[in-house]
């Protein structure tokens, strides 16, 4: 908490999520394509599975859904991704050899000075889907890396769903550092449970009483955060 300025809510968040189960479990052939501590730095910044339920997102949501749901919760994702990743783009462009390429997501670690490609695929992993990501790997470190200042760049390739046999397999001798990682959304029976978006406007706008004062409960818990008091809203 105290290295990645955590408030209260944001731990318990974090622990409500298994995060500390989850923070360096993926796959990968790190061990193998990087230094021994830069491979174990690359290692920690992984997560599986990457917990994006906070999308709102059943598993039928195409790639592009979730693109576009991880950007436009921005923070959040970057919450679950890592702190220290500053977002760089989506769809980022590249030209290799007369042709144009499109990462899906690109961050950059602020920490370790490199840049890590993130691409999304909707459904199990396929051992070809490593070949793409070596691609964008190796075009990163030579079209946009800075050799002299930056260290190599990596790639994280999250899925639907991995066997990590087969995962083993596709990344054995490749040497584009890269891992495999899971990722977690609504399953469509946990989203037909939540309330709609009218029912959740009505109950943070119902009138309550707080130290004798009536106001909206958003004022209500916002007044009691401002006082320095621990509230969670049931």
């Amino acid at each position: 908490a105290v290295e990645h300025s955590w408030s209260r809510n944001i731990l318990l968040n974090q622990i409500k999520a298994k995060t500390h189960l989850r923070v360096g479990a993926a796959p990968s052939n790190f061990a193998s394509a990087l230094p021994a501590e830069t491979a174990a730095q690359s290692q920690a910044l992984t997560k599986d599975p990457y917990a994006l339920e906070f999308l709102g997102l059943t598993q039928a949501a195409s790639e592009r859904q979730l693109e576009d749901a991880l950007v436009s919760r921005l923070q959040q994702t970057l919450q679950e991704f890592g702190s220290h990743l500053a977002f760089v783009g989506r769809q980022h462009h590249l030209e290799v050899g007369g042709q144009d390429y499109f990462i899906d997501l690109l961050f950059f670690d602020v920490v370790h000075l490199r840049y890590v490609v993130f691409e999304l695929k909707i459904g199990a992993f396929e051992p070809e889907f490593a070949g793409k990501l070596a691609f964008y790997i190796n075009a990163v470190d030579d079209l946009v890396r800075l050799q002299d200042k930056h260290e190599p760049t990596i790639g994280i390739l999250l899925c639907a769903d991995a066997n990590r046999t087969v995962v083993q397999y596709a990344l054995h001798g490749t040497t584009s550092p890269m891992a495999v990682s899971r990722y977690e959304l609504l399953r469509p029976e946990e989203q037909q449970a939540l309330p709609s978006a009218a029912a959740l406007t009505e109950a943070v706008t119902r009138p309550v009483t707080v130290d004798g004062r009536q106001m909206t409960l958003a004022a209500g818990l916002e007044l009691l955060r401002m006082a320095g008091q621990d509230t969670e809203p049931s």
